[in-house]
């Protein structure tokens, strides 16, 4: 609640040429489909604040690594990581313009992002409790509305009543060089080889996974975006809005 109180003053400053309603946007999709820069984009552009789902469960799982929690065989101490989440502060803080994800007073989002939380955040992320436990935080980070949310069940599950639900997909070879492209800015050393085969286990996982599993909502909007460029993801989102809300009147776009 914290947040969305300051981030008021922002949200006004950037409805002056378009009146969306107070709504939630669900964003879900496979993994590196860029959910999290187009829903950061569309936060920017319309005034939303912005919640990184995957962040709170790759946030988890970082505690879950620091803390020992799992073992070299991928097995994790389910009655262990359940006492973790009890004193488990992640919270979102807003800084110049961005929403990152913080640990206690430290700033994780580096941290979340390399292959080692990638290679265990699905199934992690795949045990109901961890999932309640981040379903309860995202809830209360959104009330309110005037909310976009990106990760692989949030217009299933999360927020199943979203007043817009948005369903991403693109090529795996296009996905694995995004991430790729992404880890090296970063200075991190990966191997494209072993970046497609995480995003096919990822991909498995999070659409078999007992506990909410990623699948398009039957009222979702699909996003193809293999050959758009941000721009034109923009400009599709728009249409979206506008035809959806009967919004007539339209922004300037900044992208």
């Amino acid at each position: 609640m914290q947040i969305s109180q300051k981030y008021s003053i922002f949200v006004i400053s950037r409805l002056t040429n378009m009146n969306i309603p107070d709504i939630i946007i669900a964003v879900d999709g496979f993994s590196s489909t860029g959910k999290s820069t187009f829903a950061k984009m569309v936060a920017k552009e319309f005034g939303f604040l912005y919640l990184d789902s995957g962040a709170m469960y790759r946030g988890v799982t970082l505690a879950a690594l620091e803390g020992g929690l799992i073992a070299k065989d991928g097995s994790i101490d389910l009655d262990a990581l359940s006492q973790r989440l009890v004193s488990l502060d992640l919270h979102f803080q807003r800084e110049s313009g961005a929403t990152l994800l913080y640990l206690g007073d430290r700033c994780i989002e580096k941290e979340i992002r390399g292959m080692e939380v990638s290679s265990h955040v699905s199934p992690i992320s795949a045990v109901p409790f961890v999932r309640n436990w981040v379903d309860a935080r995202l809830h209360a980070f959104s009330e309110g509305g005037r909310v976009i949310m990106d990760g692989r069940d949030i217009g299933t599950t999360v927020f199943p009543d979203a007043e817009l639900k948005i369903f991403m997909v693109a090529d795996d070879a296009v996905r694995a060089q995004r991430r790729f492209d992404e880890m090296l800015s970063k200075g991190q050393s990966p191997k494209l080889e072993e970046v497609m085969e995480n995003l096919r286990q990822r991909d498995y996982i999070d659409s078999h996974r007992e506990a909410s599993p990623l699948r398009k909502a039957e009222d979702a909007f699909v996003l193809d975006n293999t050959h758009m460029t941000l721009h034109e993801e923009l400009v599709w989102v728009l249409g979206v809005i506008q035809g959806k809300f009967g919004i007539l009147e339209a922004p300037a776009l900044t992208w």
